[in-house]
């Protein structure tokens, strides 16, 4: 630590992030084109924090590249585990405070770390919570069984701020299953001051979350919806191509493209969220440049005007319907297909088949219909 910094900031980033339900852990997914725990590390950094990285090195090297911290150091097996590892690598440097804070917590908001350090003045903890505005209700086996009052509650965020041999003392005090930070203290009889948290500190925990973050982080950004609708004949002798994957069939879809039905119906929500017509608009069918040409250009299109616009792709879903074949094998591989093409992460990508019970043109299996929604954020 460069002398005179008194203070450090653990950046707890072990977690796998199971609520989530992403294949990557919540704090490395993109955000506004920087990885969660990157806005974070950069909000403690600004806040004049030596910052202390813990969890899997690699990973978090990558997000933080260029950025300057002190070594990472590998996380336990419970988040107490892993602060306690930050703390045993910070010792050393003997900082007078510490904060701890969530990777999964990209916003922090201005003056929540100097309000902090105030009230360290008085006490060896302090946390920034906000008041439970809600009725509480506890519940067992799915029926209300009482209202929980809630005066006096509030929702703890972090950065958690510690006088540092405080922290260290409570970590190595033999108190097992805290949740965050300050329950320690607590545990030990010594005061832990509250300051005002702020509504858009919000920790990504839910898919939900990321929508929300971004209107947090992109002021001025309002939300546009649009639906995209397509249809096309089975054919032989063509490849049967379905949101940019070749899946095994006896035949093909008919088009002038590569007829990939997904994709089409994506790009005209695509250009619906953004007024811009359709894909016949920009495509279209009768001139001979777009002959079998493979759909994954016409999506890259569909997102360079989003970024032309200073949009965001918030998330995209699209429903196949067919009796075959079968979706289900191949939607995770479509998934990354189309969020590679879109330049967004996976978790913002959905991908699911239904079928019209043997109904109609797609129950005789002679053709594939696709329907899609998307969000867009784009510049009120």
């Amino acid at each position: 630590m460069p002398d005179g910094m008194q203070l450090a900031a653990i950046l707890v980033a072990a977690g796998t992030g199971s609520r989530f339900g992403a294949d990557t852990p919540k704090q490395f997914l993109t955000l506004l084109g920087k990885p969660v725990i990157r806005h974070a590390a950069e909000a403690l950094i600004e806040a004049g924090a030596v910052l202390q990285p813990v969890g899997e090195a690699v990973a978090i090297e990558e997000a933080l590249l260029g950025l300057r911290h002190l070594p990472t150091v590998p996380g336990g097996a419970s988040r107490q585990d892993s602060v306690r590892a930050g703390l045993l690598a910070l010792r050393a440097h003997a900082p007078e405070f510490v904060l701890v804070h969530d990777a999964a917590r990209p916003v922090i908001p201005v003056g929540t770390v100097p309000a902090l350090l105030a009230a360290l003045a008085g006490t060896p903890g302090a946390i920034p919570a906000a008041p439970v505005a809600d009725t509480l209700k506890r519940a067992r086996d799915g029926v209300i069984s009482e209202t929980v009052p809630r005066e006096g509650l509030f929702r703890a965020q972090t950065p958690q701020a510690f006088r540092f041999d405080a922290l260290f003392a409570a970590h190595h005090a033999g108190v097992a299953g805290a949740t965050d930070d300050a329950s320690l203290l607590e545990a030990l009889g010594l005061s832990v001051a509250i300051v005002p948290g702020s509504e858009s500190n919000i920790k990504l925990t839910y898919p939900d979350d990321l929508t929300r973050l971004e209107a947090v982080m992109s002021p001025g950004l309002l939300p546009h919806i649009g639906t995209g609708f397509d249809v096309h004949a089975v054919a032989e002798g063509r490849p049967m191509v379905l949101c940019g994957v070749v899946v095994p069939h006896d035949k093909g879809l008919s088009g002038h493209s590569d007829a990939d039905v997904g994709i089409h119906a994506l790009c005209d929500a695509i250009y619906g969220a953004l007024a811009e017509g359709d894909i016949g608009r920009h495509f279209p069918p009768s001139e001979a440049a777009w002959k079998d040409r493979d759909s994954a250009d016409f999506l890259a299109h569909a997102a360079a005007r989003i970024a032309a616009r200073g949009g965001r792709l918030v998330n995209a879903d699209v429903t196949l319907i067919c009796e075959r074949p079968k979706i289900t094998p191949h939607a995770q591989k479509m998934r990354e297909r189309l969020a590679g093409i879109l330049g967004v992460d996976v978790a913002r990508i959905s991908v699911k088949a239904t079928t019209t019970e043997r109904l109609g043109f797609t129950g005789r299996g002679e053709g594939i219909a696709a329907q899609a929604a998307v969000v867009v954020l784009l510049p009120g």
